[in-house]
């Protein structure tokens, strides 16, 4: 008696199974369009995967779903129904996607990822006339440096275009990279002598870990010798900057980092900028929506000053 209620419960089990959702899925392609080959080209699989996913289906239901005449296969009764169903399923399941996905869209903040000196030094000082044009639109800011992907939790990226990433990333420039020397005013004389063409070879340099050939570009860039004896590393551009500005030694200031303490006169820039070859970006999984969120960002960080 428990072996063969036992049996009647497996039965009961086995008829209420679903099969694979993979072979369903294989099987609605060929049988829409009645072709293994095609079918294998809108899955991106083989053939031969998509007639070994139709075989497992058909021996778990028992039944013949597609008849093979010729080279060529065409559906049965049975895969007749069983396809307009899957067909059914599937639309169904996408359109409850898309519409999950919208509402996501809707209510999720947008990350943008920007490297730290340039987030703190250039875009949060100017973030309140974003927001003002864009109230009730948030955007959550994270800093972040160098190499990144977008399977992090981050929606966009502010990078120097300087280091390799995938062919499928979209870039939009914001701005051309300017470099030049940036020290304490009272300092200039000591530093460029008088003519203020030049740098001292007595002049203590400051550089930066992050980016430890930024002197030597900027040399290239301008056509100006370097030759110098004193300098002093640190990890990033902020705490050069920084040390520029307490009189420690002339760093190598991009414009976008030096602007406001520049025009403020906290900072000189005795020989000017010159551009490095460079420039930064705004990257995106893909190309920008008009009308969209990031598309008006992208607008906003071309002409902000």
């Amino acid at each position: 008696m428990i072996s063969d209620e036992n049996d009647d419960s497996s039965s009961r089990i086995g008829e209420t199974r679903m099969p694979s959702l993979l072979a369903l899925r294989c099987f609605e392609s060929a049988g829409r369009f009645e072709s293994f080959a095609r079918a294998a080209r809108e899955l991106h699989l083989t053939p031969g995967a998509i007639s070994r996913a139709v075989r497992v289906l058909e021996e778990d239901l028992g039944v013949d779903l597609f008849e093979r005449r010729s080279r060529r296969v065409y559906l049965t009764h049975a895969g007749k129904r069983l396809a307009n169903a899957v067909s059914e399923g599937l639309g169904i399941m996408s359109q409850a996607v898309r519409e999950i996905r919208t509402e996501a869209r809707r209510t999720r903040v947008l990350v943008l990822s920007c490297e730290p000196t340039l987030l703190m030094r250039w875009l949060i000082p100017r973030w309140s006339d974003f927001q003002q044009r864009h109230q009730g639109q948030d955007i959550h800011l994270v800093a972040g440096g160098g190499c990144f992907s977008f399977d992090q939790g981050i929606d966009l990226a502010i990078r120097r275009d300087d280091f390799p990433r995938p062919p499928t990333y979209h870039a939009e420039t914001l701005f051309t990279e300017k470099v030049g020397p940036v020290c304490r005013p009272e300092k200039v004389g000591q530093w460029f002598g008088k003519a203020r063409k030049s740098l001292s070879p007595t002049a203590p340099l400051l550089q930066t870990a992050s980016r430890p050939d930024a002197w030597q570009e900027w040399a290239g860039a301008s056509g100006l010798s370097l030759c110098v004896a004193q300098r002093q590393s640190f990890e990033h551009f902020y705490f050069s900057i920084q040390a520029a500005v307490a009189g420690l030694g002339v760093a190598i200031g991009p414009w976008h980092l030096v602007r406001d303490d520049v025009q403020s006169g906290v900072l000189a820039a005795p020989l000017g900028f010159v551009e490095d070859g460079s420039r930064y970006c705004l990257f995106s999984p893909a190309a920008l929506k008009q009308g969209s969120l990031e598309m008006d960002l992208l607008k906003w960080l071309q002409t902000v000053e």
